[in-house]
């Protein structure tokens, strides 16, 4: 299955229970709700910047994503960006591939 980079941001609520919990605690709920999915939650860091942290999951698809990040969206504790990762081998597959294609204006 695809792996997906989840970033994820605290909104003030979401930061409150960090600053409680810790962060051991939010890594395992989010390991708890990946894998209540059929997932395995590969990587899980926090970071400065624009966002708090990131998760990098695997063994998902698209709907069972979106339900992850539905779920916590609606605890209005925090954002989330999902992007799908692609290995070396899905790109190599990519560009064997052709498509028809006309840039705008040409």
């Amino acid at each position: 299955m695809t792996k997906y980079l989840i970033q994820f941001s605290y909104t003030q609520e979401g930061l409150a229970g960090l600053m409680s919990e810790g962060g051991s605690k939010r890594r395992q709920a989010t390991e708890k709700l990946i894998e209540s999915l059929g997932g395995k939650l590969l990587a899980y860091y926090f970071s400065f910047g624009e966002y708090d942290g990131l998760a990098i999951v695997d063994r998902l698809d698209n709907i069972e994503v979106a339900t992850a990040a539905l779920t916590a969206a609606a605890s209005g504790a925090v954002k989330t960006k999902t992007t799908v990762l692609l290995d070396p081998d899905d790109l190599d597959k990519a560009v064997k591939k052709s498509a028809t294609y006309r840039p705008p204006g040409k």
